[in-house]
């Protein structure tokens, strides 16, 4: 079944000698990766060792003539490899600037990062072969069209608002964020990055055939996952105990469980709050230990040496941190959160996990800094307009936050009750982006851009206009769904409906596709819908009198103060998307302003 499995660096699987290509099938999905992926990807390779492993991919073999191009056939981590193409290709242009800077050494480099992505005899022939949906194929040759790797070619209309050109683009940025202290020291760096994506492994399964393909899928989601870093920690816990009181042990490991129990069976949140943990007192802990922050891969090292300092002690006080970590995810009935549960909530749903090492500092440290939860409640709310804001704009970017959230603690050292409120809005403030790009992403495709800010700001803007006695849940689950979804008025995918077509642009496909492409995800043209399912492709005027079995409003005369401009339209345009979205920017800068304090 399995014709050979290898771990091999990025180098190797992008042989410049090789006749090797990776043909992505028509089947596959488009390129879906995004943001949260390629940060990942750039920061795992930048932030740990050479070497550093970077998951897996499986190809089916069936070429027999080795002179020829052999072309394996991609059927698991497309997603991988292209951005793997994406970010190669970047790192070509930031070098191909500074060409005449280059030494000889440095030049035969940028030759062969060349012939990474393109054989070295085959006519342009591209290393990856994209699947043809939704213009992959066409984005990718664009993407190395425009950097001089192969042939001139014409760039696809909105090539640049999809997943590929923005993959390209993020990569441009980082790069360009490297650091310049005069000279070459930012050549040097992307060399220095260069050689370590050179350097990351992935293993390699090829098959022969697609049963002995998805055999393999079904064998590897059967066996299981290795022991994670927290089943790590727990043992090396348990044997330290173990060793020192035998008798107790019992209770030790119920002890755990309970700890565990705070934390939910999510392992990232678990994984998050003992990173968290030690950000947040690393002052207090460094004696025992000390790194500048927990990462993946230092946390196992960090808690052994927590661990064999003092067992019991490390215990017990990371049993009341889980206690208090299960208040700020809303899950533990603590007296002593009155009045924070409605901002903690929010704080979750606008994924603002990154400030939550603060909050563990402040509500360990409540009383003994003078602080009360109305205190508490200010922090949190202005929490929460900080990252409506953070993650639409990325300003900080996501890999500073630690950091950052980790200097603020040290800054409110020794300050009391409201100064503490005040220090911390201030340096939020100070941190935030401007008011211009807050609004130039809120004026563009937002849905696009992030759809849970974009979930968060539709429903805090219905919320606004709500009453005690018109409440409605707008964040309620329904078979692990929300009942309540996001809306595309205008509606998305590929093919727009007659009724849309007509009335969007008298008819003209085309242009309705034009239209789709460049408005569709603007603010103006969402909204908040209890029955999207119902909604769908139907015409503007179906979806606004839509009622259900029992007569009730559904559509847009659901009630909502959202889509009260929605409920008396009698048509859909352009020049309304465009309208009602300048009306929905100004209320969402009003409804998360960051005063000055």
């Amino acid at each position: 079944m399995i014709k050979s499995v290898n771990n091999y660096p990025v180098s190797q699987l992008f042989d410049i000698d090789a006749g090797v290509v990776y043909a992505i099938p028509r089947y596959q999905r488009e390129y879906t990766w995004g943001k949260n992926q390629w940060e990942n990807l750039f920061d795992d390779v930048l932030e740990n060792d050479p070497g550093y492993f970077l998951g897996s991919i499986i190809c089916i073999n069936q070429s027999s003539d080795t002179l020829s191009v052999q072309r394996l056939e991609l059927v698991d981590g497309q997603q991988r490899l292209m951005t793997l193409s994406l970010l190669f290709a970047s790192v070509f242009r930031a070098l191909k600037k500074h060409e005449a800077d280059l030494d000889e050494d440095q030049k035969q480099e940028l030759l062969n990062l060349k012939r990474k992505l393109i054989l070295k005899k085959g006519n342009d022939q591209v290393r990856l072969i994209p699947q043809i949906q939704n213009q992959n194929s066409a984005d990718y040759h664009a993407v190395l069209s425009g950097i001089g790797i192969i042939r001139e070619c014409d760039v696809p209309h909105y090539a640049g608002n999809r997943k590929i050109f923005r993959a390209y683009y993020y990569f441009q940025d980082r790069l360009e964020q490297m650091p310049n202290g005069g000279g070459n020291h930012r050549l040097e760096a992307i060399f220095d990055f260069l050689d370590k994506v050179n350097r990351a492994c992935l293993v390699k399964i090829e098959v022969a055939s697609h049963a002995d393909a998805y055999t393999l899928f079904e064998s590897l989601n059967d066996r299981g996952v290795p022991l994670s870093a927290i089943d790590l920690i727990k043992n090396k816990l348990l044997a330290k105990l173990e060793s020192i009181e035998n008798d107790h042990i019992d209770a030790y490991y119920q002890h755990w469980n309970k700890i565990l129990g705070y934390l939910g069976e999510d392992y990232s949140i678990q994984e998050r709050f003992f990173r968290q943990y030690y950000n947040a007192f690393r002052d207090e802990l460094k004696a025992i230990h000390q790194v500048p922050v927990a990462t993946r891969s230092n946390l196992i090292q960090i808690y052994e040496k927590l661990i064999d300092n003092d067992a019991r002690d490390f215990l017990q006080k990371i049993g009341t941190a889980g206690r208090l970590y299960s208040v700020m995810l809303s899950r533990g009935g603590e007296d002593g959160a009155k009045g924070l549960g409605k901002p903690l909530k929010d704080l979750e749903r606008i994924q603002g996990a990154p400030s939550y090492l603060l909050l563990l500092y402040l509500f360990t440290k409540k009383e003994i800094m003078g602080l009360d939860n109305d205190h508490l409640a200010s922090i949190i709310t202005f929490l929460v307009r900080f990252f409506v804001r953070r993650n639409l704009t990325d300003t900080p970017p996501t890999r500073d936050l630690t950091r950052l959230f980790m200097a603020m603690i040290e800054k409110i050292g020794g300050l009391k009750a409201g100064d503490i409120v005040r220090a911390i809005e201030q340096q939020l403030v100070a941190l935030s982006a401007s008011e211009d790009e807050f609004r130039r992403k809120l004026e563009g495709p937002i849905y696009e851009e992030n759809s849970g800010v974009t979930r968060f700001i539709l429903c805090a803007l219905a919320e606004q206009a709500m009453t005690k006695e018109t409440w409605l849940d707008l964040w309620h689950i329904d078979n692990k769904q929300f009942l309540w979804t996001i809306e595309h008025i205008f509606p998305q995918g590929d093919n727009i409906p007659k009724s849309w077509v007509s009335m969007m642009a008298g008819g003209d496909e085309k242009k309705a596709k034009e239209l789709q492409q460049a408005n569709v995800h603007k603010l103006g043209n969402l909204t908040i819908s209890g029955f999207n399912s119902y909604l769908g492709n139907k015409s503007f005027e179906e979806k606004r009198d839509r009622v259900d079995r029992q007569g009730r409003p559904v559509g847009y005369k659901n009630g909502l103060r959202l889509n009260e401009d929605l409920a008396s339209a009698t048509s859909w345009s352009v020049e309304l998307i465009d309208r009602r979205t300048e009306k929905l920017v100004e209320q969402v800068i009003r409804l998360f302003r960051l005063e000055n304090p």
